[in-house]
């Protein structure tokens, strides 16, 4: 039997999140992002298709590389207008049961305890499926608006986190011990003070607002690929987000995550776009319509952010010049990989086939299914983060099409696990167990 393949959609509370242009189709519905029942839906979809998640990036400042300005971004919705994904997840989660929620903060710019009070509501509100996106920012804009000149350095930023995950973990797992609420009528005790305790940890010292959360800490992602992300990664997360690439590349990466988190499981997602039809002509025929739809420019201003790289300033067949990026540094690392030293502007929007760096999976669904569970194979990935395209006819496609392909082959799941988000995804306990940091708080 192939292994279980799992599924997060990937999204973002914006208009454009990776594929840009998308939202100019006559049928998309992305510019419903404001509305509730747009959520409601899409979760409830989700939840039909039985996926693990719904993971929902974030940023904290606008794409302003391209040009030195916000302009491209501005027109072409690249990820701007953009909603705070936290305020989303009540509703979702009472249009579900099972669904769990992946939500991306920036710990640069969080005080730990609003951070933690914030992550343990939706513990308590969600019972228990709620996950947090570490990431520590790349854009300069996100520093400006916090009142910052720029961003620190990039193995600086990851250094700051450390000492963030700790006042985190102490406030979720260490300042309210285990029979600390009593909730006595009788005697009028509701907690016992005996069993509570401040934290003093990265440079904080606090008693948690919250009772202890079904999870207490929530289901960690990281998407640190970089030397320094792939150590953080590994000491913290339980579920790790690899972009695309060879099958080779990603094997390599899985092989080294996984060598480096041990005896700690994780679960390793990467990133998937997919054009399903009914039929593999079907398919072909909506990916050129959609790529009528693509913006070029919208997709530059996307890929100057993420790899700090001002494309405006070169020709189009003048070698790239990479050097001092502060940004994502492995998504600089990943063009050299790709494209050879000296790669171009061309090369890279001759990638842009719907409008990002992300090149589609085209095909039925047998044929889509047979790729995924083939990669899954080569690769020792658990399952993917697939990135919208036209909404919603792209997550219906995979939930009435592609689900049943992979069910039919025994490479997906026909209902969902009982308990919380850490206990469908590892089939253990609803807490982190040692040897994960966390859990060294618990006495």
């Amino acid at each position: 039997m192939p292994r279980e393949i799992r599924l997060n959609a990937f999204d973002m509370a914006c208009i454009g999140h990776i594929q840009h242009g998308m939202w100019t189709h006559p049928r998309d519905r992305s510019t419903d992002y404001r509305r509730l029942d747009y959520w409601t839906g899409l979760a409830r979809t989700l939840e039909r298709g039985l996926f693990d998640g719904l993971f929902l990036a974030d940023v904290v400042g606008v794409y302003d590389v391209l040009g030195g300005r916000p302009d491209a971004s501005l027109r072409h919705a690249v990820q701007v207008p953009l909603l705070d994904p936290m305020l989303l997840v009540p509703a979702m989660a009472a249009a579900t049961r099972h669904l769990g929620f992946g939500v991306t903060v920036n710990c640069s710019y969080e005080p730990a305890a609003l951070l933690a009070r914030r992550f343990s509501t939706l513990d308590h509100l969600t019972e228990g499926r709620i996950g947090w996106n570490i990431v520590t920012g790349y854009l300069d804009s996100a520093a400006r608006a916090m009142g910052l000149a720029a961003q620190p350095a990039h193995d600086d930023r990851y250094a700051a986190a450390e000492g963030f995950m700790e006042a985190a973990y102490g406030l979720w797992e260490g300042s309210w011990g285990e029979g600390a609420v009593r909730a006595d009528r009788a005697a009028g005790i509701y907690a016992d003070p005996a069993r509570i305790r401040p934290v003093r940890a990265g440079g904080i010292e606090a008693i948690h607002l919250c009772e202890p959360s079904p999870q207490r800490t929530p289901v960690l992602y990281q998407a640190g690929a970089s030397e320094r992300g792939r150590e953080f990664a590994t000491r913290h997360a339980e579920c790790i987000f690899l972009n695309p690439s060879s099958p080779e590349n990603v094997a390599r990466l899985v092989a080294d995550l996984r060598a480096r988190a041990a005896p700690r499981p994780i679960r390793v997602f990467v990133g998937a776009t997919l054009v399903l039809g009914r039929t593999g002509a079907e398919a072909r025929d909506r990916l050129e319509e959609y790529r009528r739809h693509a913006s070029t420019e919208g997709a530059l201003a996307h890929a100057s952010a993420s790899l700090g790289i001002d494309f405006d300033r070169f020709a189009m067949d003048e070698p790239v010049a990479a050097t001092g990026s502060n940004a994502i540094s492995s998504n600089v690392e990943a063009m050299a990989r790709v494209f050879g030293p000296g790669w171009t502007k061309r090369q890279l929007i001759d990638q842009f086939i719907l409008g990002s760096r992300q090149r589609p999976l085209v095909g039925g669904p047998d044929e889509i299914a047979e790729a995924l569970i083939a990669f899954s194979e080569a690769t020792g990935a658990d399952g993917f983060n697939l990135s919208r395209t036209v909404m919603p006819e792209c997550i219906e496609a995979v939930v009435d099409l592609l689900v049943p392909a992979l069910q039919e082959r025994g490479a997906y799941k026909t209902a969902y696990a009982a308990g919380s988000y850490r206990e469908k995804l590892f089939g253990t306990g609803p807490l982190l167990a040692p040897p994960h940091p966390a859990a060294a708080w618990r006495g």
